[in-house]
């Protein structure tokens, strides 16, 4: 039995491996042919490795990108035309440009852009297919390059007029696109920026009755007015038509002996009145940044043009409903300077320069003065205080006495109006004799011009300081925001005077006859001059509660921070109208509750 059974087993066993020999054989001819070698005898043959099929079809050559469709000429024919457009009026009067101490337009807009920010639009332009007179002419972009960039980190519209290109004239095409920019700044709410260098109107082609459908640039500017800031660079000439972008915008730099602008340059105005006179003579820098005020600053060169937009546009939102920028300074909030004890004399009959006492009190000292060549009675300069961009006014002692006239008047309603307009906080720094008397005045319309400030600071909402320095007469303590012109602090320092006149204007008035009358007229005049002295005095008008306080003037600072800070949300109601009719133009029409502009105007319906 025991050997039968080990017999069995034995042969299970050996029938086993055989099996398993087997199934390794097939497992290995498997593997074998998917490798492509013969699987035993009786399998096909593998080819030799190193033949190859007779029509087998040869490895393509490498080929260009884009030359099989056509592309690649088409492409670069596209950037043959961008670097020709960029060149403008050519090589030569890029030189020229050059010799007389001018950037061309696009070297302009490399120093106002942010590297690599500028997108232009219409660099294809060129004189209008409608206009025949320009039949057979060239004019790259049209002679002007209009897009926008960065400026600082922000997106500003800008249009770059090309001295190169015709005089950088205006076209028909050249104005469609600036006509295009002009909606896209306002529809994205980016600053719109000109830098002018333009001879005015292209007289080819705005020659003629179809002048009847011009004109559009002015009327959209006046609706962008008081929306997004609006610069205007005065980098060269800017006659006729041009001249009233300048005119409607917000802040216009002069370059000094470069920048200039004209209803009429000096041939046309030869041809009508007979003057002979040089376009520097007629419209430069000095003549409107001193005479006329159009002007806003006067710069030595295009450098320095580009460098004053960047600050002014610091100051200022990107549109009406964001709030000025705020910055980070390392200056104290509650810096109080001893200098301020020194600078104003005892004597309300001594001069003394304001801006001594603006640097003391601003953060770092810094300001950005505007107009400080024209209506020099009056400072209008932005400046910072803990960080908040603020509006200042102040009458300026050091000439004549800081009084108010005609220029002075209108140079602070602008100012005013403009502030409001972008909800920067105004500060007002009282040390005013009044307005300026006389036939030579009220014939020039002092009266007129005192109502435009008047109207200005009446109906601004923005936050505002007042701080009597020192002398506050009659009307000119109320333009320069007294206490019934809704201040939200009015503080006097110790050496204030508030007073319909000054005592000695008092007492020839009221003490006149007793004066005349009396055996010592000296003595009498004098004594009533002290007797009228001592009801001028800040303390009474404080005991009244007609001020809210006296303070040192070293707290001046701090206070005015504070109290910018207190009424940072300030809103002011008013009655709803379409708006008023003021002596000049409001920058834009306030909504029924002002202050902090709603996003749209809210107009009651009326049945």
């Amino acid at each position: 039995m025991e050997g039968t059974l080990m017999d069995k087993q034995t042969k299970r066993t050996e029938a086993e491996e055989q099996e398993a020999s087997e199934e390794r054989q097939k497992t290995e001819e498997r593997e074998a042919v998917g490798d492509g070698q013969p699987a035993s005898e009786s399998g096909p043959a593998a080819p030799e490795a190193d033949a190859a099929p007779a029509d087998a079809p040869e490895a393509p050559g490498s080929t260009e990108h884009g030359t099989e469709t056509g592309m690649k000429h088409l492409v670069e024919d596209l950037h043959g035309r961008r670097d020709r457009a960029k060149l403008g009026g050519g090589e030569e009067k890029i030189e020229v440009q050059h010799e007389r101490g001018k950037l061309t337009a696009r070297e302009r807009l490399d120093l106002l852009c942010d590297e690599g920010s500028f997108v232009e639009l219409g660099i294809h332009g060129g004189p209008h297919f409608s206009q025949r007179a320009m039949e057979g002419r060239e004019a790259p972009a049209d002679g002007v390059i209009t897009g926008w960039g960065h400026v600082d980190g922000r997106p500003c519209a800008i249009a770059a007029y090309d001295f190169t290109v015709m005089a950088g004239s205006m076209g028909m095409t050249g104005e469609l696109k600036v006509t295009r920019l002009r909606e896209m700044a306002l529809q994205k709410r980016m600053p719109m920026i000109w830098l002018l260098d333009s001879a005015g109107a292209r007289i080819q082609e705005a020659t003629g009755s179809l002048f009847a459908g011009s004109g559009h640039l002015f009327r959209e500017e006046v609706t962008m007015s008081g929306v997004i800031p609006l610069v205007a660079g005065m980098l060269g000439p800017c006659a006729a038509g041009t001249a009233y972008i300048p005119g409607l915008a917000d802040f216009v730099p002069m370059v000094d002996g470069q920048g200039a602008m004209a209803l009429a340059g000096p041939h046309l105005t030869k041809a009508v009145t007979g003057e002979d006179i040089s376009m520097e003579d007629l419209g430069g820098a000095k003549v409107h940044c001193r005479k006329s005020g159009v002007g806003d600053l006067e710069v030595a060169d295009d450098a320095e043009c580009i460098e004053v937009i960047k600050r002014y546009l610091s100051f200022f939102p990107s549109h009406c409903e964001e709030r000025p920028p705020l910055i980070q300074t390392e200056d104290p909030e509650d810096r109080m300077s001893e200098r301020l004890l020194d600078i104003v004399p005892e004597s309300s009959r001594h001069p003394y320069d304001m801006y001594e006492v603006i640097r003391e009190i601003v953060d770092d000292g810094e300001i950005f003065d505007i107009k400080p060549k024209f209506a020099r009675t009056l400072i209008t300069c932005l400046a910072r205080f803990g960080g908040q961009p603020t509006g200042i006014v102040a009458n300026q002692p050091k000439h004549l006495g800081g009084i108010l006239e005609n220029d002075s008047a209108d140079k602070a309603a602008r100012f005013i109006n403009l502030c409001d307009a972008f909800g920067i906080p105004l500060l007002f720094l009282q040390d005013v004799p009044g307005f300026m008397v006389g036939s030579k005045v009220e014939h020039a319309g002092i009266i007129r011009h005192g109502a435009k400030m008047l109207y200005a600071v009446s109906r601004a909402t923005v936050p505002k300081v007042t701080v009597v320095v020192r002398k506050a007469y009659g009307a000119g303590y109320y333009v320069m925001n007294g206490k019934a012109y809704e201040p939200d602090l009015i503080v006097a320092w110790p050496t204030a005077e508030i007073s319909v006149m000054g005592p000695e204007g008092a007492v020839n008035i009221i003490g006149r006859s007793a004066i005349e009358a009396s055996d010592d007229p000296d003595r009498t005049r004098a004594e009533m001059l002290e007797n009228v002295k001592r009801n001028i005095d800040p303390y009474i008008a404080a005991k009244n509660a007609l001020i809210d306080d006296v303070i040192d003037p070293r707290e001046t600072r701090p206070t005015v921070i504070r109290a910018l800070r207190m009424a940072k949300d300030k809103r002011v109601e008013r009655p709803w109208k379409k708006h008023g009719g003021p002596p000049t133009a409001p920058l834009r029409m306030r909504s029924r509750t002002s202050g902090r502009s709603p996003r749209r105007s809210r107009r009651r319906s009326r049945t």
